[in-house]
């Protein structure tokens, strides 16, 4: 098989989701580690122009965005399909995954886990009103993910999808911080989704502060 590459920056929440999607088809891979933040040699903007992260390679083909590639991957490789029949469960998997990047990841990673704890992991500056703020916003978010797992549509921890990929990394954020813990307490059908995901061996094995998360 041709050889496959992940680069990617280990406290991406868009590069453990195509780690999780890789280990769940059990594809063979090594990870090449990438900080976006700091400067990017010619070699890696020959893969991604735009400077951000992940870039999946699997021999001559190369690849970025986060979505191109866990469909790439599903499509790809041999395993159980991460992707639900029919178009009415697809298009709920699509925009679940429009909704998370759209309105989940900014307010619940960049603004509420980054000023509540990874800030201060790091011993940098962080901001109260960005934790309020993100907090406002996340409650929209919450509300509609608890809806989707009422109705039994998705995220029902029986068949994992890419949206469960896509949604964890971000939820495991959001809880690190403790006002995160509690906005989530209080949608009991999304809880219940995130107590089965949380407990599972790839979410720990992906655990960007774990020194497993690398191999």
């Amino acid at each position: 098989m041709e050889p496959v590459y992940l680069h990617g920056y280990r406290y991406s929440a868009y590069t453990r989701i195509v780690r999780l999607v890789l280990l769940l088809k059990q594809v063979e891979h090594q990870t090449i580690e990438v900080n976006p933040f700091a400067e990017l040699s010619e070699a890696y903007l020959a893969l991604h122009p735009f400077g951000r992260v992940p870039v999946l390679t699997h021999g001559a083909f190369k690849l970025f965005e986060t979505n191109a590639i866990t469909r790439y991957v599903d499509r790809t490789f041999t395993g159980r399909p991460l992707q639900p029949q029919g178009a009415a469960a697809l298009a709920r998997m699509d925009q679940i995954i429009a909704v998370i990047d759209a309105y989940a990841y900014w307010p619940m990673v960049r603004q509420v886990s980054s000023h509540a704890f990874f800030r201060p992991f790091l011993g940098e500056h962080s901001r109260r009103e960005e934790i309020e703020t993100g907090l406002e916003a996340s409650r929209k978010v919450l509300s509609f993910l608890d809806d989707v797992i009422r109705r039994g549509e998705l995220l029902t921890g029986r068949d994992i999808t890419l949206a469960d990929c896509h949604l964890a990394p971000m939820m495991d954020y959001f809880v690190r911080a403790e006002e995160g813990k509690a906005a989530l307490s209080r949608y009991q059908a999304l809880q219940r989704w995130w107590d089965h995901m949380s407990g599972m061996d790839l979410l720990q094995a992906t655990d960007p502060f774990a020194t497993q998360a690398l191999r």
